[in-house]
């Protein structure tokens, strides 16, 4: 009877010094799935954004493309971009309007022009005061909150430095990707030295 006992510890002892992964169990970042990557949920979205001086500066949109290069979510756009600034005396005019080089790429993708204020409303937020980490997440959803196709999708983050210095990061992406970073290239028009830092370190990470 001890004998059997003897045993039955050894046996106990020699299953928990086993590897997690001999028994098909995958452990990440603390998770366990039965050998199955877990799903991804969202594209979390981050840059560092400082502040610049002087008119015509400080404007971004940050929005997903599906492969047809049709613009499916609008995560976030400036105010000054959709509302502008009205001063006393002048008419109400959308700040892509007056400065046609606030945010060009996605005001032409988006289609700004055919959107009503309220629309625009509903991703349009006020423009940072301060120096910060802004992060921005798409939860595979439309504009109207309805989950978007399986497929191929491209995320942009548009900054408009100053005046015509205009930079664009974009990547792409499935929907069958695991989770981990995506590749972002950039394009710059009219560099600025003075203000090539309103957006650095822009990353876009599927979690």
């Amino acid at each position: 009877m001890r004998r059997k006992k003897f045993f039955t510890a050894v046996l106990a002892a020699m299953l928990l010094a086993v590897p997690a992964i001999v028994l098909g169990i995958k452990v990440t970042d603390g998770q366990q799935t039965n050998g199955v990557a877990a799903k991804v949920k969202n594209l979390e979205v981050t840059f560092n954004y400082q502040r610049q001086a002087g008119p015509g500066s400080n404007q971004y949109a940050v929005w997903i493309e599906n492969e047809k290069g049709d613009v499916v979510r609008t995560l976030f756009v400036t105010s000054y971009t959709t509302k502008g600034r009205t001063r006393p005396g002048e008419e109400p005019m959308r700040g892509y309007v007056k400065r046609p080089a606030c945010v060009p790429t996605w005001v032409k993708a988006a289609k700004a022009s055919e959107h009503t204020d309220q629309q625009l409303d509903a991703f349009t937020g006020a423009t940072p005061q301060a120096d910060a980490l802004q992060t921005f997440v798409w939860d595979f959803t439309d504009q109207q909150g309805k989950a978007v196709p399986k497929g191929t999708y491209k995320v942009f983050v548009e900054a408009t430095l100053f005046g015509e210095s205009d930079i664009i990061y974009s990547g792409t992406f499935t929907t069958k990707d695991k989770a981990g970073d995506v590749p972002l290239t950039s394009e710059l028009a009219k560099p600025d030295e003075n203000h090539k830092n309103m957006v650095t370190n822009v990353k876009a990470v599927l979690k």
